[in-house]
C-alpha cells in the first residue's frame, strides 16, 4: 500500500473516531441534562395540604437550623410529646413532594410512643436553603449532616438514635451507615440500594429500555460530583453495622420497583436475624403507611370529582391553568377535614415499627 493510501485510511479511522467521540459526548451530555432535569430540583409542600402541629394534641415542636456540605444551611424539627424519652428518631423524607412536612404524622406517632423525633428538610426543600438539589446523593450527605449535628447539639437529649426513611429517604437512612455505624436500628421502607437505581426505576415506564443505555453515564456523572456518597450502596451500610434492619416494601410499588430494594436485600439477607422484611402486595408507593381501611382520601377525591364537574370553564385548558389552580386550593382548604385528613396511620404496622425500635434501643 503506497503512503498516500495509508495517509487517506487514516484520515477516514480518524473520523470515524471522531464522529463516535462526539456521539458519545453528545449522548453523556443529555443523559446529565435528563438528570438534572429530574434532580437538580426545589420543590415545596403542596400548602393546601400540608399537615398542621395543631391536628395532632400534646406534640410541641422546636425548630432548628444546621450547615450541609456546602454551608447551605438546613431546616430542623424535634418533636416531643411528654418525658421520659428512650431514644430519637431521625426521618428523612421521601423525593419531590417539599420536605419532612408529609411525615409529621409519623413523627406524631413515635413522639406520643416515647421516642424524640427529629426530622429535617434536605437542600432546596421546603425551608432549607439551596437553588437546587443536586442529586440523589444529596440526601445521603444531608443526613449525614443532620446525625452529626443531633448528636453534637447540648439542645437534643443524649439517647441512642434510629432512623426512619421512605422512598428517597429508605436509601438515605441504609446509605448513611456507612458513615455512621452507630446507629442502632433503621426501617427503611420503598427504597433502593444504590443512588442511580432511582433514575433507573422512575425512567423505565418513560424511556423504556433505553433507559439502560442511560445508565452508565448516569452512575459516571453521580461519582464525579458525589463521590464516595454516589459509591457507596446500601448493601455497603448494612455490612458497615451491627444495626438492627427493618426492609418494607409493596409488590405493586410503580415508583421504586421492589427489585431494587426488598428482593434484593432478601435474596442475601433472609436469615440474618440482624434483619426483618415486611413484604406487601397492594400497599402501592405514597400510601405506604396509610390504614387500608381509612376511607377518607378516597371520600374527599369523590367530592372533589364532583366539584370538578360544576366548573364552568375548561380546567385542562392552558389558558385557564392560573385560574385552576386557585380554584382548587381554595376547594381543598374550605372543604379539607384536617383532623381525618392527618390522623389516617395504619396503627398495627406502626406498632411492629415500635417494638422494633424497642428491641433495638433496650
Amino acid at each position: 500500500m503506497d503512503a498516500k493510501k495509508k495517509k487517506s485510511k487514516k484520515r477516514i479511522v480518524l473520523i470515524v473516531l471522531s464522529i463516535m467521540a462526539l456521539i458519545v459526548i453528545g449522548w453523556w451530555a443529555f443523559c446529565v441534562y435528563v438528570y438534572n432535569d429530574n434532580f437538580d430540583i426545589s420543590a415545596e409542600s403542596y400548602a393546601p395540604l400540608m399537615l398542621r402541629i395543631e391536628d395532632f394534641d400534646g406534640l410541641e415542636c422546636a425548630e432548628y437550623s444546621f450547615p450541609s456540605d456546602r454551608g447551605q444551611m438546613l431546616s430542623g424539627y424535634l418533636y416531643r410529646a411528654g418525658e421520659n424519652q428512650h431514644g430519637i428518631v431521625i426521618i428523612a423524607h421521601g423525593f419531590g413532594g417539599g420536605g419532612h412536612n408529609s411525615y409529621m404524622d409519623v413523627a406524631d406517632y413515635f413522639a406520643h410512643n416515647g421516642y424524640c423525633v427529629f426530622a429535617y428538610d434536605a437542600t432546596a426543600m421546603d425551608q432549607s436553603e439551596g437553588d437546587g438539589l443536586g442529586g440523589v446523593p444529596q440526601g445521603v450527605i444531608d443526613l449525614d449532616h443532620a446525625i452529626s449535628f443531633v448528636e453534637s447539639s447540648n439542645d437534643i437529649p443524649d439517647l441512642p438514635i434510629v432512623l426512619f426513611g421512605h422512598s428517597w429517604g429508605g436509601y438515605c437512612v441504609s446509605a448513611v451507615l456507612n458513615y455512621h455505624p452507630e446507629v442502632r436500628a433503621v426501617i427503611e421502607c420503598s427504597g433502593f440500594n444504590r443512588s442511580s437505581d432511582m433514575f433507573e426505576s422512575g425512567g423505565k415506564s418513560q424511556a423504556g429500555s433505553i433507559i439502560y443505555a442511560m445508565m452508565p453515564f448516569i452512575r459516571i456523572h453521580e461519582s464525579f460530583r458525589y463521590g464516595k456518597f454516589a459509591v457507596n450502596t446500601a448493601m455497603d451500610g448494612f455490612a458497615a453495622t451491627d444495626a438492627k434492619v427493618m426492609i418494607v416494601h409493596s409488590a405493586d410499588d410503580d415508583v421504586i420497583g421492589i427489585e431494587y430494594g426488598l428482593d434484593k436485600y432478601y435474596e442475601k439477607y433472609r436469615d440474618d436475624p440482624r434483619f426483618t422484611f415486611i413484604r406487601f402486595e397492594d400497599r402501592g408507593h405514597n400510601e405506604m403507611f396509610n390504614d387500608p381501611a381509612n376511607t377518607y382520601k378516597d371520600e374527599f377525591n369523590a367530592t372533589f370529582d364532583r366539584w370538578l364537574e360544576t366548573l364552568d370553564y375548561d380546567y385542562n385548558a392552558e389558558e385557564n391553568r392560573e385560574r385552576f389552580i386557585e380554584d382548587k386550593a381554595n376547594y381543598i382548604v374550605e372543604n379539607l377535614d384536617h383532623q381525618r385528613w392527618s390522623h389516617r396511620l395504619d396503627a398495627d404496622l406502626f406498632a411492629r415499627f415500635l417494638e422494633f425500635y424497642e428491641q433495638a434501643v433496650k
